[in-house]
């Protein structure tokens, strides 16, 4: 039984082979660091605690080293590439078109996932977006983080739950694909305002969501903040997190794929919460608390 619509769904529909990220850091930076928009970044964020340390090398050297790796054991595979460290559309636009077109030129990759901000991406580049889309699988992933503006202003983020909305709006009008990330616990949520932040997703109706637990992060301003005791967090058991996604999954628009429910920090960085589980062991837990008759 198909417990949801997952990504391994999305990537079947839109390609006609078994798809790998491959994920490159063409370093940027973020324009809520470098003073664009603000200085020091979300309270939560240490880029080090899921960027690979590759920033230097090629773009082209980094999938083909990866390209590489997995090619011993699937020769038929092909590849997406995946912009992923900090804000990869915070640039000139010659120089974000340059690199984007540098992925798609090396062997095997057939399509670019750009991770970016809903704050930082222009007309200009979407239209350009647009025209590569016609030849090669274009898809943007938006850091909405939460739909509560509140909590966007606590945790620092510099943009509105309305930005998301419209960047949406303005990505699929021209018929590229989107994805939204969502952190589950920042400072001040309620279960009830994650669960309505599920309703925001399902009025835009992107194409995929991660979500993922709040981690408490070393060297972070909310660290620091929760060791001052400024600010308390939701501190979820395994079980009560579990609890969280089955209802969730119950209330998302299940055309909606969902890629993941949890992050992994390394183990040098991570304060909390510290479960002791590999992302596919929560998600074998996760998907027997679905199958799990109500009581």
């Amino acid at each position: 039984m198909k417990l949801y619509r997952d990504y391994a769904d999305y990537l079947a529909e839109r390609f006609p082979c078994k798809m790998q990220k491959l994920t490159v850091n063409a370093g940027f930076s973020c324009p809520n660091r470098d003073g664009t928009l603000g200085y020091g970044g979300c309270t939560y964020c240490n880029n080090d605690s899921f960027s690979p340390a590759i920033a230097g090398t090629s773009v082209t050297s980094q999938l083909q080293n990866a390209r590489a790796f997995f090619a011993r054991k699937y020769p038929a595979m092909r590849y997406i590439a995946y912009f992923q460290s900090y804000t990869n559309t915070h640039g000139d636009l010659s120089r974000l078109l340059a690199l984007y077109n540098e992925a798609l030129a090396v062997d095997g990759v057939d399509a670019i996932i750009i991770g970016t901000r809903p704050d930082c991406v222009s007309p200009q580049l979407l239209d350009a977006l647009a025209e590569i889309n016609r030849t090669n699988r274009v898809i943007i992933e938006y850091g909405a983080e939460s739909s509560h503006d509140t909590t966007l202003q606590l945790v620092n983020r510099c943009h509105t739950w309305q930005t998301t909305v419209d960047a949406v709006a303005a990505t699929r009008e021209r018929g590229i694909d989107v994805g939204l990330h969502f952190i589950l616990g920042l400072p001040g949520e309620t279960r009830d305002m994650m669960l309505s932040t599920v309703d925001a997703i399902n009025d835009i109706r992107p194409e995929t969501v991660k979500f993922h637990q709040l981690q408490l992060i070393k060297g972070t301003r909310l660290a620091i903040q929760v060791a001052k005791g400024e600010i308390s967090l939701t501190h979820f058991t395994v079980g009560q997190y579990i609890s969280l996604c089955c209802d969730i999954i119950n209330r998302l628009d299940p055309a909606i794929a969902i890629e993941r429910f949890v992050s992994q920090a390394p183990d040098s960085l991570l304060i909390s919460p510290r479960w002791g589980l590999k992302n596919y062991q929560f998600t074998n837990l996760l998907h027997k608390a679905l199958q799990s008759p109500k009581t």
